[in-house]
């Protein structure tokens, strides 16, 4: 059996997620919080994977990286930008998709991705958490509910909460007064997702989304806020089966396809 692979790691702020491919075919994938310690991070999660393809490390043609703890992967590996990673990920398992729409920890992007995957054009949210996932990590906090449970409990609201502001720091403030004012949770998450959705929103608008469009990072994990965004796009969005590995994947076809022949 030829075991030659190739695999993909991207260090993000919050997890760290590595992939293993051969052939154009995902054998494993693994995802671990990052704690601060990328390095060690990024070796736990590519040891995971490789163990899962059962496959190991002098198995690996080559290595494509990403994220913004790239710098401390230990092993050889293909330095990718971020937004290239998301766009050939995403390509590669929706092959439709001509605008990406990223929700991550730290920052929400808008990419329009070519017919084969390149990166036609792309926008990020400014440095304030209120433009992207971190904020509902925010949320969850005052309202003590576990984030996986937040889309579930949004798409029970019938009478969205309004938010005023877009600061990240104001909003956890409004939320803490809607729960002293007795507003269900319900709908103070639903009114989160309203207000981060429009923010996305906005962006994806200026940019003058093209159909498909699809939704990466972990925001995507999130269905009431994926049904926000459609509401106000109006449009169907696709979500990977896990939306959290695109850029691994991405990371190592485009390491891949720069190997020398």
């Amino acid at each position: 059996m030829n075991t030659a692979c190739i695999a993909g790691l991207d260090v993000g702020s919050a997890l760290v997620k590595a992939v293993i491919l051969q052939d154009g075919e995902l054998l494993s994938f693994s995802i671990t919080p990052a704690g601060g310690h990328f390095g060690r991070a990024a070796d736990k999660v590519l040891q995971e994977a490789l163990e899962k393809a059962q496959r190991s490390i002098s198995d690996v043609a080559v290595m494509g990286a990403g994220g913004l703890g790239v710098s401390f992967v230990s092993h050889p590996f293909t330095k990718i930008t971020e937004i290239s990673c998301q766009s050939r990920g995403a390509h590669h398992l929706l092959p439709t998709v001509r605008t990406l729409i990223e929700v991550g920890n730290q920052t929400s992007r808008v990419i329009k991705v070519t017919s084969k995957g390149k990166v036609a054009d792309s926008v990020a949210s400014d440095k304030c958490a209120a433009g992207s996932g971190r904020v509902l990590q925010i949320i969850a906090k005052v309202l003590k509910v576990n984030q996986q449970e937040m889309g579930t409990l949004s798409l029970k609201s019938g009478h969205p909460a309004k938010f005023t502001t877009g600061c990240a720091v104001f909003l956890e403030t409004e939320a803490i007064s809607r729960v002293a004012e007795g507003t269900p949770e319900e709908d103070i998450i639903a009114g989160l997702h309203r207000a981060l959705g429009s923010r996305i929103a906005g962006m994806a608008q200026r940019m003058r989304i093209e159909k498909d469009v699809a939704v990466t990072g972990g925001g995507a994990k999130d269905m009431g806020l994926v049904k926000t965004l459609e509401k106000i796009l109006k449009v169907d969005l696709l979500v990977p089966d896990e939306p959290l590995i695109t850029g691994a994947i991405g990371a190592a076809l485009i390491a891949a396809e720069r190997m020398p022949v």
